[in-house]
Protein backbone atom coordinates (compact mmCIF):
# COMPACT_ATOMS: atom_id res chain seq x y z
CA UNK A 1 0.00 0.00 0.00
CA UNK A 2 2.78 2.67 0.77
CA UNK A 3 4.24 1.69 -2.63
CA UNK A 4 1.67 2.43 -4.61
CA UNK A 5 0.85 5.87 -2.52
CA UNK A 6 4.35 6.72 -3.13
CA UNK A 7 4.08 5.94 -6.97
CA UNK A 8 0.59 7.76 -6.89
CA UNK A 9 2.30 10.91 -5.14
CA UNK A 10 5.58 11.13 -7.87
CA UNK A 11 3.19 10.80 -10.81
CA UNK A 12 1.01 13.70 -9.35
CA UNK A 13 3.87 15.95 -9.06
CA UNK A 14 5.73 14.78 -12.31
CA UNK A 15 2.53 16.19 -14.26
CA UNK A 16 3.00 19.70 -12.71
CA UNK A 17 6.07 20.77 -14.50
CA UNK A 18 4.48 19.47 -17.55
CA UNK A 19 1.52 21.09 -17.52
CA UNK A 20 3.76 24.26 -16.39
CA UNK A 21 5.50 23.85 -20.01
CA UNK A 22 1.76 23.40 -21.86
CA UNK A 23 0.30 26.32 -20.45
CA UNK A 24 3.58 28.39 -21.12
CA UNK A 25 4.10 26.73 -24.81
CA UNK A 26 0.31 27.85 -25.27
CA UNK A 27 1.02 31.48 -23.56
CA UNK A 28 3.79 31.93 -26.13
CA UNK A 29 2.15 30.84 -29.58
CA UNK A 30 -0.59 32.93 -29.19
CA UNK A 31 1.59 36.23 -28.17
CA UNK A 32 4.12 35.27 -31.56
CA UNK A 33 0.50 34.46 -33.96
CA UNK A 34 0.81 38.14 -36.31
CA UNK A 35 -2.37 40.21 -35.63
CA UNK A 36 -4.29 40.38 -32.18
CA UNK A 37 -7.52 38.66 -31.42
CA UNK A 38 -8.83 42.32 -30.64
CA UNK A 39 -8.49 43.81 -34.03
CA UNK A 40 -9.39 40.55 -35.27
CA UNK A 41 -12.55 41.13 -33.18
CA UNK A 42 -13.50 44.94 -34.38
CA UNK A 43 -12.27 45.01 -37.42
CA UNK A 44 -9.32 46.73 -39.16
CA UNK A 45 -11.44 49.86 -39.57
CA UNK A 46 -12.24 50.61 -36.21
CA UNK A 47 -10.94 53.71 -34.03
CA UNK A 48 -7.36 53.28 -33.04
CA UNK A 49 -8.46 55.14 -29.89
CA UNK A 50 -11.33 51.94 -29.60
CA UNK A 51 -8.95 49.41 -30.38
CA UNK A 52 -6.33 50.48 -27.45
CA UNK A 53 -9.38 51.01 -24.99
CA UNK A 54 -10.53 47.44 -25.84
CA UNK A 55 -6.75 46.43 -25.10
CA UNK A 56 -6.50 48.33 -21.89
CA UNK A 57 -9.72 46.50 -20.97
CA UNK A 58 -8.61 42.90 -21.75
CA UNK A 59 -4.74 44.02 -20.24
CA UNK A 60 -3.11 43.17 -23.44
CA UNK A 61 -0.84 46.05 -23.50
CA UNK A 62 0.32 45.09 -20.27
CA UNK A 63 4.34 43.61 -20.49
CA UNK A 64 4.39 39.62 -21.37
CA UNK A 65 5.86 38.80 -18.13
CA UNK A 66 2.70 40.43 -16.29
CA UNK A 67 0.21 39.29 -18.95
CA UNK A 68 2.06 35.61 -18.28
CA UNK A 69 1.61 35.82 -14.98
CA UNK A 70 -2.31 36.55 -14.84
CA UNK A 71 -2.76 33.97 -17.15
CA UNK A 72 -1.27 31.63 -14.75
CA UNK A 73 -2.58 32.96 -11.35
CA UNK A 74 -6.19 33.24 -13.35
CA UNK A 75 -6.08 29.66 -14.38
CA UNK A 76 -5.22 28.88 -10.40
CA UNK A 77 -8.20 30.72 -9.37
CA UNK A 78 -10.33 29.04 -12.04
CA UNK A 79 -10.56 31.97 -13.90
CA UNK A 80 -10.25 31.31 -17.95
CA UNK A 81 -10.73 35.21 -18.70
CA UNK A 82 -14.05 36.33 -21.31
CA UNK A 83 -14.41 35.09 -24.68
CA UNK A 84 -14.19 37.66 -27.27
CA UNK A 85 -16.54 36.11 -29.71
CA UNK A 86 -19.34 35.51 -27.33
CA UNK A 87 -19.83 38.95 -26.05
CA UNK A 88 -17.27 38.80 -23.29
CA UNK A 89 -19.01 36.46 -21.38
CA UNK A 90 -16.76 34.06 -19.42
CA UNK A 91 -14.79 31.27 -20.70
CA UNK A 92 -15.61 29.32 -18.02
CA UNK A 93 -19.16 29.31 -18.58
CA UNK A 94 -19.05 28.73 -22.42
CA UNK A 95 -17.13 25.50 -21.44
CA UNK A 96 -19.89 24.34 -19.25
CA UNK A 97 -22.41 24.44 -21.90
CA UNK A 98 -20.68 22.76 -24.09
CA UNK A 99 -18.64 20.26 -21.99
CA UNK A 100 -22.11 17.87 -21.80
CA UNK A 101 -22.27 17.01 -25.34
CA UNK A 102 -18.49 16.21 -25.31
CA UNK A 103 -19.07 13.96 -22.78
CA UNK A 104 -21.99 12.80 -24.35
CA UNK A 105 -19.67 11.94 -27.41
CA UNK A 106 -17.37 10.47 -25.55
CA UNK A 107 -19.16 8.03 -23.74
CA UNK A 108 -21.10 6.97 -26.53
CA UNK A 109 -17.64 6.47 -28.98
CA UNK A 110 -15.89 4.60 -25.88
CA UNK A 111 -18.81 2.15 -25.73
CA UNK A 112 -18.47 2.00 -29.54
CA UNK A 113 -15.04 1.49 -29.34
CA UNK A 114 -14.89 -1.16 -26.63
CA UNK A 115 -17.15 -3.31 -28.09
CA UNK A 116 -16.01 -3.48 -31.57
CA UNK A 117 -12.31 -3.57 -29.98
CA UNK A 118 -13.29 -6.89 -27.53
CA UNK A 119 -15.05 -8.79 -30.06
CA UNK A 120 -12.97 -8.98 -33.16
CA UNK A 121 -10.11 -8.80 -30.79
CA UNK A 122 -11.44 -12.23 -29.07
CA UNK A 123 -12.30 -13.62 -33.04
CA UNK A 124 -8.78 -12.86 -33.77
CA UNK A 125 -7.00 -14.40 -30.95
CA UNK A 126 -9.18 -17.67 -30.63
CA UNK A 127 -8.78 -18.27 -34.66
CA UNK A 128 -4.78 -17.31 -34.43
CA UNK A 129 -3.17 -17.74 -37.58
CA UNK A 130 -6.42 -18.19 -40.34
CA UNK A 131 -7.30 -15.89 -42.75
CA UNK A 132 -10.34 -14.61 -40.32
CA UNK A 133 -7.25 -13.11 -37.93
CA UNK A 134 -5.10 -12.00 -40.93
CA UNK A 135 -7.94 -9.99 -41.39
CA UNK A 136 -8.67 -8.29 -38.34
CA UNK A 137 -5.13 -8.09 -37.90
CA UNK A 138 -5.45 -5.37 -41.41
CA UNK A 139 -8.71 -3.81 -39.80
CA UNK A 140 -6.95 -3.03 -36.50
CA UNK A 141 -4.00 -1.36 -38.51
CA UNK A 142 -6.41 0.91 -40.90
CA UNK A 143 -8.71 1.53 -38.21
CA UNK A 144 -6.00 2.91 -35.93
CA UNK A 145 -4.34 5.19 -39.15
CA UNK A 146 -7.65 6.23 -40.05
CA UNK A 147 -7.98 9.77 -40.14
CA UNK A 148 -11.12 10.62 -38.31
CA UNK A 149 -12.63 13.59 -40.65
CA UNK A 150 -11.87 11.29 -43.67
CA UNK A 151 -14.32 8.43 -42.24
CA UNK A 152 -16.72 10.78 -40.75
CA UNK A 153 -17.53 12.05 -44.29
CA UNK A 154 -17.52 9.18 -46.15
CA UNK A 155 -20.32 7.66 -43.42
CA UNK A 156 -21.95 11.06 -43.78
CA UNK A 157 -21.90 10.73 -47.93
CA UNK A 158 -23.02 7.23 -47.49
CA UNK A 159 -25.79 7.09 -44.63
CA UNK A 160 -26.55 11.02 -44.71
CA UNK A 161 -26.60 12.20 -48.38
CA UNK A 162 -27.02 8.80 -50.26
CA UNK A 163 -29.48 6.35 -48.22
CA UNK A 164 -31.12 9.22 -45.95
CA UNK A 165 -31.08 7.22 -43.40
CA UNK A 166 -29.18 9.38 -40.73
CA UNK A 167 -28.78 12.79 -39.62
CA UNK A 168 -25.18 14.48 -40.35
CA UNK A 169 -24.95 17.13 -38.27
CA UNK A 170 -26.20 18.81 -35.19
CA UNK A 171 -27.09 17.69 -31.71
CA UNK A 172 -31.23 17.41 -32.24
CA UNK A 173 -33.42 18.79 -34.51
CA UNK A 174 -34.39 22.29 -33.32
CA UNK A 175 -37.66 21.75 -33.62
CA UNK A 176 -37.94 19.21 -30.81
CA UNK A 177 -36.36 21.68 -28.44
CA UNK A 178 -38.94 24.39 -28.68
CA UNK A 179 -40.37 24.63 -24.96
CA UNK A 180 -37.88 22.10 -23.57
CA UNK A 181 -35.33 22.95 -21.20
CA UNK A 182 -32.19 20.16 -20.59
CA UNK A 183 -31.75 19.40 -17.05
CA UNK A 184 -28.20 17.67 -17.39
CA UNK A 185 -26.91 18.77 -21.45
CA UNK A 186 -26.61 15.32 -21.99
CA UNK A 187 -29.74 15.08 -24.20
CA UNK A 188 -30.48 11.36 -24.28
CA UNK A 189 -30.56 11.43 -20.43
CA UNK A 190 -32.52 14.60 -19.91
CA UNK A 191 -34.83 13.26 -22.56
CA UNK A 192 -35.49 10.47 -20.37
CA UNK A 193 -35.72 12.45 -17.22
CA UNK A 194 -38.37 14.83 -18.84
CA UNK A 195 -40.44 11.76 -20.34
CA UNK A 196 -39.44 13.16 -23.92
CA UNK A 197 -38.79 10.08 -25.82
CA UNK A 198 -38.84 11.48 -28.96
CA UNK A 199 -36.28 13.62 -27.73
CA UNK A 200 -34.10 10.86 -26.50
CA UNK A 201 -34.65 8.68 -29.64
CA UNK A 202 -33.85 11.69 -32.21
CA UNK A 203 -30.73 12.06 -30.03
CA UNK A 204 -29.44 8.80 -30.68
CA UNK A 205 -30.15 9.20 -34.39
CA UNK A 206 -27.51 11.95 -34.76
CA UNK A 207 -25.21 10.21 -32.04
CA UNK A 208 -24.91 7.55 -34.08
CA UNK A 209 -22.23 8.42 -37.17
CA UNK A 210 -20.05 10.62 -34.92
CA UNK A 211 -19.67 7.58 -32.21
CA UNK A 212 -19.16 4.71 -34.49
CA UNK A 213 -16.85 7.12 -36.67
CA UNK A 214 -15.13 7.52 -33.45
CA UNK A 215 -15.48 4.31 -32.20
CA UNK A 216 -13.97 2.95 -35.09
CA UNK A 217 -10.72 4.68 -35.35
CA UNK A 218 -9.97 3.85 -31.42
CA UNK A 219 -10.87 0.46 -31.33
CA UNK A 220 -8.21 -0.72 -33.77
CA UNK A 221 -6.09 -0.49 -30.34
CA UNK A 222 -8.13 -2.49 -28.45
CA UNK A 223 -8.21 -5.12 -31.15
CA UNK A 224 -4.68 -5.39 -30.90
CA UNK A 225 -4.33 -6.14 -27.49
CA UNK A 226 -7.13 -8.06 -26.88
CA UNK A 227 -5.70 -10.58 -29.68
CA UNK A 228 -2.06 -10.15 -28.17
CA UNK A 229 -3.71 -11.02 -24.42
CA UNK A 230 -5.88 -13.79 -25.81
CA UNK A 231 -3.35 -15.66 -27.72
CA UNK A 232 -1.03 -15.32 -24.49
CA UNK A 233 -3.64 -16.98 -22.19
CA UNK A 234 -4.57 -19.70 -24.12
CA UNK A 235 -0.65 -20.85 -24.10
CA UNK A 236 -0.93 -20.78 -20.24
CA UNK A 237 -0.26 -24.22 -18.17
CA UNK A 238 -3.97 -23.74 -17.06
CA UNK A 239 -5.77 -23.81 -20.18
CA UNK A 240 -4.25 -26.79 -21.08
CA UNK A 241 -5.05 -28.41 -17.77
CA UNK A 242 -8.65 -27.23 -18.30
CA UNK A 243 -8.96 -29.02 -22.28
CA UNK A 244 -6.86 -32.02 -20.43
CA UNK A 245 -9.97 -32.74 -17.64
CA UNK A 246 -12.56 -32.34 -20.60
CA UNK A 247 -13.98 -28.78 -19.67
CA UNK A 248 -16.16 -27.45 -22.69
CA UNK A 249 -14.62 -24.89 -24.97
CA UNK A 250 -17.14 -22.34 -23.64
CA UNK A 251 -15.86 -22.76 -20.33
CA UNK A 252 -12.18 -22.38 -21.22
CA UNK A 253 -12.74 -19.41 -23.37
CA UNK A 254 -14.63 -18.22 -20.29
CA UNK A 255 -11.71 -18.31 -18.09
CA UNK A 256 -9.35 -17.18 -20.97
CA UNK A 257 -11.29 -14.00 -21.49
CA UNK A 258 -11.05 -13.07 -17.59
CA UNK A 259 -7.79 -13.27 -17.99
CA UNK A 260 -7.23 -11.74 -21.14
CA UNK A 261 -9.62 -8.30 -20.33
CA UNK A 262 -7.69 -7.21 -17.35
CA UNK A 263 -4.90 -5.53 -18.84
CA UNK A 264 -7.76 -3.66 -21.66
CA UNK A 265 -9.14 -2.30 -17.78
CA UNK A 266 -5.72 -0.47 -17.61
CA UNK A 267 -5.81 1.17 -20.94
CA UNK A 268 -9.05 2.12 -21.02
CA UNK A 269 -7.85 4.90 -18.84
CA UNK A 270 -4.58 5.58 -20.91
CA UNK A 271 -7.03 5.82 -24.30
CA UNK A 272 -9.23 8.29 -22.60
CA UNK A 273 -7.04 11.16 -23.38
CA UNK A 274 -6.55 10.43 -26.95
CA UNK A 275 -10.57 10.03 -26.54
CA UNK A 276 -11.28 13.51 -26.08
CA UNK A 277 -8.61 13.81 -28.67
CA UNK A 278 -10.91 12.01 -31.32
CA UNK A 279 -13.98 13.70 -29.76
CA UNK A 280 -12.64 17.70 -30.67
CA UNK A 281 -11.72 16.54 -34.58
CA UNK A 282 -15.37 14.21 -34.86
CA UNK A 283 -17.04 17.46 -33.45
CA UNK A 284 -15.63 19.25 -36.13
CA UNK A 285 -16.84 16.88 -38.80
CA UNK A 286 -20.13 16.27 -37.35
CA UNK A 287 -20.81 20.37 -36.48
CA UNK A 288 -21.43 18.70 -32.69
CA UNK A 289 -21.69 21.66 -30.76
CA UNK A 290 -19.05 20.45 -27.92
Amino acid sequence: MASLRTYVIVRTLMTIPIVLILLTLVFIILRVMPGDPITSMVGMKAPPEYIEMLKEKAGLNRPLIVQYFDYLFGILRGDFGRSLIWGERPVLYEIFDHLPATIELTIFGFAVSVIIGLITGTIAGVRSGTKTDNALRIYSILAYATFIPWLGMMFQLIFGVYLKLLPVSGRIEPSLTIDWKPITGLYVLDGILTGRLDITIDALKHLILPSITLGIVLSGAYTRLVRANIIEVLGQDFVRAAKARGLSEIKVLRHVLKNAFIPVLTMMGLQFAILLTGAVLTETTFSWPG
